[in-house]
Formats: C-alpha cells, structure tokens, sequence
C-alpha cells in the first residue's frame, strides 16, 4: 500500500499566461508551506536546461519518469495522460499472467485534467495514492516558465483538502515526499540545473527531512525517506484498526 502511495480559472490566454508567470517568479524548495484540520499544501520547484516545449512533451509522457514504486501495476509503462480538459491521467493494470485463472484487465484514474496550457500550464484534479479512499481531493497545477538566467523553471504544488482519517501532519509530509519525488525524476530527464531540494540543508527545524530523496541521493537521505514511508505506514495501519 505504501509503495503504491503514488482552481478554476477563467480569462484570456493571456491572463492564463501571466498567472503561470507568477506562480513561478520565486524560487521554492520542497515543503508542506500549509497543514491544517482542513487539509495541506505541498511545494516544490525545480530548474531543467530544456526548452518550455520539451517540459511541457516530457510532462505528459509520464512512463518516462514517475516512479513505478508509486503505481497500482509497479510499472511506470502503464501511465498516460491526456492533456486536454476531461483528459484522464490514468493507469492500466494488466492482466495476471501468472494466473491460472482468466483474468481481466483493469485500470486506475489517477487524476482528471482540468487545464491544459501547453508550455505553460497543468492542473489536474484528484486523490493521489492514499487520498483516493478519502473524500478529500486535492488540484495538482505545475506551471512551467522561462528562468531569466537561463533554463526552465517547473512549480510543482499539491493542495489537498476536504474529510480523511489520515493525520493531516503525516499524510502531509509523506505526499511532500512523493510530490518531490516526481518533480526530481522528471527534472533529471530534462538536465536538471538547479540544487534538488532532497541535498540542501534546511532553512529552519521545521523542513528537515521535507524531500524525498533522487535515486543517486546521499544515503542520509534514503533514510529519511524511510522513514517518511514508515510514518504513512503507521497511518494506515491506524485506519485498518479502526
């Protein structure tokens, strides 16, 4: 279970465009920046040496870089995303081979697209890994935009809300995790250029172990990792009991 954890706007395009804009005019490391009885917002950012186009193809081929220990099949060739307005970023779940039975084949709604901006904009809405057994929801937007020092900057930010029986505090930093996870694979893909926020040392007690790690990360970090995993696990495992 744990390893499968895997605001409308209306305007012109060039209001959509200056709204991306800002999203990203600051730089942020990865953090929880909100956590209450109402829900959580998590952030992360990153900077890639591709173009804004290459972003935006790389974006919606998700196979090529989510991390297949957070899909329902364990295989990250099993995703796609549709990048139009209904357009489903979904799973299929393959048939059984090693079954001696007849199978079916199945498939997972990861998250709904409710935005599609090329180059600029992604917004999906939905519950990620745990959060799908929850009423709680949450919209997924990741702006994209040039960097005037060269490169391309990716804002990646979560905001969950709504009624689930997790412990707000422990769902939020094992989702920051995740959500950092993903930004950090799929800005490896595009020739990060910036420092991963999983490798620099917090601003304050309060970000320690915020990011999970890359796959190259110091062993350090792994552990922290794990240990963000275990604390999701307890969560579960309380819900189970009850």
């Amino acid at each position: 279970m744990i390893q499968k954890l895997t605001t409308r706007v209306f305007g012109t395009a060039a209001m959509l465009a200056a709204s991306a804009a800002l999203s990203i005019s600051t730089p942020v490391s990865a953090e929880v920046i909100k956590a209450d009885e109402k829900g959580f917002v998590t952030r992360d950012s990153a900077v890639v040496e591709a173009e804004p186009k290459a972003v935006w193809l790389a974006l919606i081929s998700p196979s090529k870089w989510w991390n297949k220990a957070h899909t329902w099949s364990g295989d990250a060739a099993n995703l796609t995303l549709r990048p139009q307005a209904g357009g489903c970023f979904c799973e299929r779940i393959p048939e059984d081979p090693a079954s001696d039975e007849v199978t079916l084949e199945g498939s997972v709604e990861h998250l709904r697209v409710i935005q599609a901006f090329p180059e600029k904009v992604l917004r999906m809405r939905g519950g990620l890994g745990p959060l799908q057994s929850e009423p709680a929801t949450g919209v997924l937007t990741i702006a994209i935009g040039k960097e005037e020092s060269g490169g391309t900057r990716i804002v990646w930010e979560y905001v969950v809300g709504g009624t689930m029986r997790y412990k707000v505090p422990v769902i939020a930093k094992a989702v920051d995790a995740v959500m950092t996870q993903q930004l950090n694979g799929l800005a490896a893909m595009l020739g990060r250029i910036d420092e991963p926020a999983s490798t620099k040392a917090p601003a304050e007690d309060t970000q320690e172990e915020a990011a999970e790690p890359v796959d190259d990360a110091p062993a350090a970090d792994e552990d922290a990792s794990s240990d963000r995993m275990a604390e999701l696990a307890e969560a579960v495992e309380a819900l189970e009991e009850e």
